[in-house]
């Protein structure tokens, strides 16, 4: 199977990284995208590796569950987090980026490699011959849905997902909000606009009562909410104090303007609920409402999203969206290596298996590239330590209980236990770095002398 290319399906981050690392094995590979041929209902570009929901990976410390799993992939050369970090906007202690120059580069990047073959095409069944890697994301299209589904012979599972508001800047009033990050971590680039108790309640009545759009036929039966991703409104109707316990707290937020919070005397001037921004581009110019994914009418959103002051004179740029988000059931259908238990060519990775988040997709879409390749070679797949935040995540979406199975983030719970408690949590999540880093190096030369070898 050396010279005959694998069939990569789906131009997002995982499709994007499993190409990639294919092609740096030295095989050829065709990556199939079907946009702009074909839109779906999220994207708004033709690029690769769009990034639809947010322009942030998470946050980048490496002691935060999503930093460790940058780490990783820093380490195992992935060229998403190299564009990543390449193109990073100030985000505080998180990993953002300008997501259109970002996109443009990786789509520039793989066009250029002599072994990649990028076509605009939809593909509407899955090959029956060759390696092939499904990397078709939470919104594939209704044929290739159809063709999974008497593949696998089981109906999917499903989600709503949604997405933020973006603001343009220049019309956020800057004598209202403040710019600073949570307990001063890292550079102060989110804008915080801040509510008294009245101001608030008054919003959160608003929200609630705000009309939603209406769904489509096929998604009013299967709605339901991934709870990393709830819409605001639906948040807000689970009770008054929801979302100050959410994106809206207050905590860690010091306006110096208005002096130090933290000072007991000056505690009355803490705001009562805070809506934070962040940076969109390396300019600056546009922001994201950070937790306001919505499934509002637009028309509601500009209403009661100007309620927050600060955002009286709000310019949208894009309004919330909300879609249908599809999800195979992993456990009953893939091995640990992202192999198909009943076809062993076949691979899958990204929002498809299960995994939530940008950088999840992205390890997903490492692993199924190097297994792909290395069946091309004819050497055997790999899978990496359970004790990295890869290997737990992928791990757990092969062997998770598939009657309960729901999508998973990166999160230091899926980690196998340390020798020894800690009950320090920040020194516990140093531990289980630690750990991952060592066990990774460790599996990392390992895995480099077997290929020499072979």
């Amino acid at each position: 199977m050396k010279n005959k290319p694998i069939q990569v399906i789906g131009g997002g981050l995982a499709g994007t990284e499993a190409a990639w690392q294919i092609a740096q094995a030295g095989v050829p590979v065709v990556l199939h995208e079907m946009r702009p041929v074909q839109n779906s209902p999220a994207h708004h570009t033709g690029e690769l590796a769009e990034l639809v929901c947010s322009n942030s990976f998470g946050a980048q410390s490496s002691d935060r569950a999503s930093g460790l799993l940058h780490a990783e992939l820093r380490r195992l050369g992935s060229i998403i987090i190299s564009k990543a970090d390449e193109h990073a906007v100030p985000a505080g202690g998180a990993l953002a980026v300008d997501r259109g120059v970002f996109s443009h580069e990786l789509t520039e990047t793989l066009a250029q490699h002599p072994l990649i073959e990028l076509r605009r095409s939809e593909v509407q069944e899955i090959p029956k011959e060759g390696i092939v890697v499904l990397t078709t994301g939470p919104l594939t299209s209704p044929a290739l849905t159809e063709d999974l589904q008497r593949f696998t012979g089981m109906e999917y599972m499903s989600f709503f997902d949604a997405a933020s508001p973006i603001v343009v800047g220049e019309s956020i009033d800057q004598e209202t909000a403040f710019l600073a990050s949570r307990y001063d971590k890292g550079e102060a680039a989110y804008l915080n606009c801040p509510m008294n108790k009245e101001q608030y309640l008054h919003f959160w009545q608003e929200l609630c009562a705000a009309e939603q759009a209406e769904l489509k036929d096929f998604e009013k039966e299967t709605a339901k909410f991934f709870e990393g991703c709830l819409p605001i409104e639906e948040m807000g109707r689970r009770g008054e104090d929801t979302m100050r316990y959410g994106p809206l707290k207050p905590v860690g937020l010091f306006d110096s303007r208005h002096g130090d919070f933290r000072d007991p005397e000056n505690k009355s001037k803490r705001p009562y609920a805070v809506v934070q921004l962040r940076q969109e581009d390396k300019a600056g110019q546009l922001w994201n409402m950070v937790g306001f994914q919505t499934n509002l009418r637009w028309g509601e959103q500009k209403r009661v999203f100007r309620l927050i002051p600060g955002l009286e004179n709000a310019e949208f740029v894009r309004m919330g969206v909300m879609h249908r988000n599809t999800f195979l059931n992993a456990p009953q259908l893939l091995q640990t290596t992202l192999q198909f238990k009943t076809r062993a060519t076949l691979l899958a990775a990204g929002q498809l298996i299960g995994t939530e988040g940008y950088t999840a997709a992205t390890a997903g879409g490492w692993l199924a590239g190097t297994n792909a390749a290395r069946l091309a070679l004819g050497l055997p797949p790999v899978t990496l330590p359970e004790t990295t935040m890869m290997g737990a995540l992928l791990e757990f979406i092969s062997s998770a209980s598939p009657k309960h199975f729901q999508p998973m983030p990166p999160n230091f719970g899926i980690l196998p236990a340390l020798p020894e408690k800690i009950k320090n949590k920040q020194e516990r999540y140093g531990a289980y770095r630690d750990r991952a880093f060592t066990d990774l190096e460790t599996w990392r030369n390992q895995w480099q002398l077997a290929a020499i070898a072979s």
